[in-house]
């Protein structure tokens, strides 16, 4: 009899153990609650509406900018602008991998497409060390095995089941050269000796490229056709143009800021510029790539959502600080301070550009933050926006995420006024614009993400 009931028993947990559901709808069960985590550098833009466009004289009279109510969700933002440390990061990223790439290619040409020896052993030391990552069988998956057979020799890079090899640095001074092989790599990929600037060795910035896709989702919902119609592949050059400090101004000795700015250290802290609207979005792009790559071993690793450039709105929101119906970040109708001192980076008086403690550009984290915590929202650089110009762009968005989103429209709206600009181009609800292909000394940028999940109420 005892052993009857513990059967019975043991029966009822096996099947216990399979659903309790009993039939109802209860979702799909999840393991562990996600969070938005709030990014690095970032500050915590909330929820809500606010009167967008011009709300006193419009000096200009181009009635571009009525105003109107907007709401918006919750997101992220950058407290500053994309500094030239930050962006350094970007092409240093770029560079690692084009040189790994070109090495791993010498590799496999010297090798004869063959990494060992006649003993069967791995071929090591010189070119060798910058082979191609050999990919460990032994304890593959079905999955794996049939991907490593079918797709291995397609593809190259960080990104293919050819991945580069990581686990060397790279040698960049000449006298550590390994052998010829590593020799004939490296040289091919600096400025030749009597093409470059003074004589001196110099890496072929032209060679860094960046190239991702991206998925046109707006045209896809409005057409049924297949998706990879709708899959874009962009190549761009990620370093910026210098020579933007001599081209934007004429009969102005800038050499010095062409030569030094995005080069050396003493500017690291300094907003980049000379980056062109292509060149932002690749870097957005890149900046979710690399914190998904870092954090994809994670036991429950989901992808984050996508850094982007900010929309007009989410820009215009952002620099009130949840001043309603403020003229400047800081809240006042003044550009200076009841001490007299000067609350932006700007052309403050008629030529003179260093009344307010700057010629050109100051460090990215330079007077006080708004009540948000983000700084330069006015002055510094103008700043490039997600939305494309015209003047019925208040007229066509939405009151709800308003946003005018046009790819065959190359006007890009800039915002927050520069270094160069007089104190209406401050204003948080002046418009300008400038062609997507287009590099400024005095255009950068900052980067934004979107809250996922609870965004009514929240500081999360």
């Amino acid at each position: 009899m005892r052993k009857a009931i513990l059967y019975i028993f043991s029966i009822t947990i096996m099947y216990g153990c399979g659903s309790n559901d009993r039939g109802e709808l209860v979702g799909v069960k999840i393991k562990n609650k996600w969070f938005s985590e709030k990014p690095f550098g970032m500050v915590s833009i909330p929820a809500g509406s606010f009167t967008m466009g011009k709300q006193d004289e419009d000096i200009t009279g181009t009635m571009s900018a009525p105003p109107r109510t907007v709401s918006l969700s919750k997101f992220y933002m950058d407290e500053t602008e994309i500094s030239n440390s930050e962006y350094k990061q970007f092409v240093e990223w770029v560079k690692d991998s084009i040189v790994r790439t070109e090495l791993a290619l010498m590799a496999d040409f010297a090798s004869g497409g063959s990494l060992t020896d006649d003993n069967g052993q791995p071929i090591s030391g010189g070119i060798y060390d910058y082979a191609y990552a050999v990919a460990d069988t032994t304890n593959q998956t079905a999955y794996q095995k049939y991907m490593f057979e079918n797709y291995y020799d397609l593809g190259t890079g960080l990104d293919s089941l050819k991945p580069l090899n990581k686990d060397n640095d790279i040698i960049w001074d000449t006298s550590d050269y390994p052998d010829e092989y590593y020799t004939e790599v490296m040289d091919s990929l600096y400025i030749k000796k009597n093409d470059a600037r003074n004589g001196i060795r110099t890496f072929n910035n032209k060679l860094l490229k960046y190239t991702y896709s991206w998925f046109d989702g707006n045209a896809a919902a409005k057409n049924s056709s297949n998706r990879r119609n709708f899959l874009i592949n962009e190549t761009v050059d990620v370093y910026p143009d210098t020579t933007v400090w001599v081209k934007d101004f004429n009969y102005s000795y800038n050499d010095p800021m062409h030569q030094d700015y995005f080069f050396h250290p003493a500017y690291q802290d300094y907003p980049v510029v000379g980056v062109n609207w292509n060149q932002a979005q690749a870097f957005c792009n890149w900046r979710t790539k690399n914190k998904n790559d870092r954090m994809r071993d994670k036991k429950n690793f989901v992808n984050i959502p996508s850094f982007r450039l900010p929309t007009e709105a989410e820009w215009e929101y952002a620099a009130r600080g949840g001043l309603e119906f403020s003229k400047y970040p800081w809240g006042g109708p003044n550009t200076t301070s009841d001490r007299g001192c000067f609350l932006a980076n700007f052309k403050p008086v008629r030529g003179n550009y260093a009344v307010d403690g700057a010629l050109y550009t100051v460090e990215v984290q330079s007077f006080n933050a708004n009540d948000y915590g983000l700084y330069n929202m006015s002055g510094n650089v103008s700043e490039w926006t997600n939305s494309s110009f015209n003047n019925s762009s208040y007229y066509m968005g939405s009151t709800m995420n308003s946003n005018v989103e046009d790819r065959n429209n190359k006007r890009k709206i800039i915002r927050g006024g520069s270094w160069k600009d007089v104190a209406y181009y401050l204003e948080v609800s002046t418009r300008d614009f400038e062609y997507a292909d287009t590099a400024r000394s005095y255009i950068g940028f900052r980067t934004v993400q979107s809250t996922v999940g609870p965004s009514i109420n929240t500081n999360n």
